[in-house]
């Protein structure tokens, strides 16, 4: 998959997608995150509760919430 990002991501076999971000591999979900990414696209980690924008082309993590609790 080819996507107009200057973050380098990746996705896993078990479907997580992840981004090389300031030196450091980060979780960025895996049905949350946009496919495909494009500007002004926004998502939160449900597991993690961490919250990314694609800015310029760039995903920025832009803040953290609670992660949300999965009541079965």
């Amino acid at each position: 998959m080819a996507f107009n990002l200057k973050t380098k991501i990746w996705q896993t076999g078990a479907l997580e997608w992840w981004a090389m971000i300031g030196n450091e591999d980060v979780y960025l979900g895996s049905r949350e995150f946009p496919v495909p990414p494009e500007d002004g696209d926004a998502w939160t980690v449900r597991a993690t509760g961490e919250m990314f924008k694609i800015i310029d082309g760039e995903i920025c993590h832009v803040g953290q919430q609670e992660p949300v609790q999965e009541i079965w």
